[in-house]
């Protein structure tokens, strides 16, 4: 499998649209670590530092289907890096302004919320074009996407504490944003952002969300968001109580890790059979792994069951885009991915905010049974919904977005009709 990732990274474009989506993310990625650590620092209770976390993570799940589905009707150059810049302003205003007024720390939440460009959507629009619509490819770039966002899961969590220790948390919410600027900015100038167009789209008012298998998954990974949310405020709770911030940093990397050899392993075979049926596997085992986190042992066994309990994220992710794919009406791609970014993104701020409260008055071991609960409900929607999920879904046929002008035309013309043959023969 390692071979074949470098394969794929080796297509042109590839590498640099992979890393620059992975920096611009970091904001976005480190945002409930980085906000919770400053408030913190500034005196904020944890109450305050879930609400301000949640006021940035509900932002970020209105905005990201909004700019989404304008990335799918102007382009990214035009609506990624404008939002990437606006989002970065904001955050260095909280970082700038503390808690001295909290109007102006949830306003400034909510506008860095808002306007986080949907890069990871964007991505994922952009592999057809990138990998010459072979299916197959892919599928197997959404796998290695689910892996580096493990990657970047692991390594976040440790450059914030980093720039802490260095610094002060107000200078580690300035530099991630302005790393997440760069990154946007090095994906918009690439060849494939530029020229990318999304496949024509039936006009209605609810776009990507009028499939109720969509509707089903978007509700699965609410669940799973609340679980991951509710984590950063737990992992918090138990440093305060075993060491502090390097402990916390230890943890939240300690999930990552898990996560990353779990896609690793995930994504080291082909798998057979309904990507819906195998979600449900995978969501289950998610479920079943933050069970133990009630123990709350010592700091190394806590890590080691903090790295078990991300074991099943990244295979359950790299799953969920397949069925993405499977749901989604046609055009509606980049929406698509950006829902399910902000029913994770809901599900992550309900998550972060219900923890912090439950920390305060049962203690840490309660507010990691946050996170068992939301894991629970996840699986159990899949159960409920299996039967919409198992008759809605298709066969993927890649649909390769069209290059401007008239000649990028017959070449997306062309790569469709060998896509829409693979699909046929892999119906058949």
């Amino acid at each position: 499998m390692a071979a074949g990732y470098a394969e794929l990274l080796r297509t042109r474009y590839a590498a640099r649209l992979l890393v620059g989506t992975l920096v611009g993310r970091l904001p976005t990625a480190t945002a409930n670590i980085a906000v919770v650590l400053f408030i913190r620092a500034e005196g904020g209770s944890y109450s305050l530092a879930g609400a301000l976390a949640a006021a940035y993570g509900l932002a970020t799940a209105v905005g990201q289907p909004l700019l989404g589905r304008a990335v799918d009707l102007y382009g990214q150059p035009r609506v990624q890096l404008p939002a990437a810049v606006v989002s970065a302003l904001a955050m260095g205003v909280l970082a700038v302004a503390g808690t001295g007024s909290l109007v102006l720390a949830y306003a400034a939440a909510v506008v860095a919320g808002l306007f986080t460009p949907p890069l990871e959507g964007g991505l994922r629009a952009l592999w057809p074009s990138v990998l010459g619509g072979r299916e197959e490819r892919v599928h197997q770039a959404y796998a290695m996407d689910a892996v580096a966002q493990e990657i970047m899961y692991t390594v976040g969590p440790l450059l914030v504490t980093l720039l802490v220790a260095l610094w002060s948390p107000a200078a580690a919410l300035m530099v991630i944003n302005l790393l997440g600027v760069l990154g946007a900015l090095a994906v918009v100038t690439a060849q494939p952002a530029r020229v990318w167009r999304s496949a024509p789209r039936e006009a209605h008012w609810l776009g990507a969300l009028r499939s109720k298998g969509l509707l089903a998954l978007l509700t699965a990974f609410f669940f799973v968001g609340s679980a991951l949310g509710s984590i950063s405020v737990a992992g918090v709770a138990y440093a305060d109580d075993h060491g502090g911030q390097a402990v916390y940093g230890w943890l939240m990397a300690a999930v990552g890790l898990g996560a990353l050899v779990g896609g690793v392993a995930y994504g080291a075979r082909q798998w057979a059979g309904a990507p819906e049926r195998r979600l449900r596997v995978l969501v289950g085992l998610l479920a079943a792994g933050y069970v133990p986190l009630l123990l709350v042992p010592g700091p190394w066994a806590m890590s080691a069951l903090a790295a078990l309990a991300g074991v099943c994220l990244a295979p359950s992710l790299a799953c969920a885009f397949l069925v993405v794919d499977r749901h989604a009406p046609t055009g509606t791609v980049t929406e698509a991915f950006s829902w399910l970014v902000t029913f994770f993104g809901v599900g992550a701020a309900i998550g972060t905010a219900a923890a912090g409260p439950v920390a305060e008055l049962a203690g840490t071991s309660a507010s990691f049974a946050v996170a068992a609960g939301g894991g629970a409900a996840a699986f159990v929607v899949l159960m409920v919904t299996q039967r919409v999920m198992s008759t809605g879904g298709r066969s993927v046929a890649v649909a390769v977005s069209e290059p401007a002008g008239e000649a990028g035309d017959r070449v997306a013309d062309a790569a469709a009709d060998r896509v829409a043959d693979a699909a046929a023969g892999v119906s058949a």
